[in-house]
């Protein structure tokens, strides 16, 4: 009998980063939402006026997603009218470096397939 005690234990990957990653990918308009705030757009209406396809009711389930996880902020300005603006939160901007990340590591698997 081997009495040599096992020295490592089984790694699993980490589910909730996984999680969010899967359900950002599978959200089909966060993408383009950090595009627009990449580019300035940042109210809800104008983000709606600047996607052909969006809706209001999608762009809110996909803001409200994207601030449970922690990746965009809510502002409120208690003006009339109303106004809201969205932005990237510090986490946010470490979550898009992973998806730049694995943006790449697929254009490299692309580039290796294609040759």
């Amino acid at each position: 009998m081997n009495t040599k005690e096992k020295q490592i234990e089984r790694k699993l990957p980490p589910q909730d980063s996984a999680r969010m990653v899967e359900t950002i990918y599978g959200c089909k308009w966060s993408l383009t939402v950090y595009q627009l705030l990449a580019n300035g757009v940042n109210r809800p209406g104008e983000m709606v006026r600047s996607v052909e396809g969006l809706s209001t009711k999608v762009l809110n389930q996909c803001l409200k997603r994207n601030i449970d996880f922690g990746i965009l902020k809510k502002q409120v300005y208690h003006e009339l009218p109303p106004r809201v603006e969205y932005e990237v939160t510090p986490f946010g901007e470490r979550f898009l470096s992973v998806l730049e990340q694995i943006e790449a590591l697929q254009e490299d698997l692309t580039s290796t397939a294609e040759n």
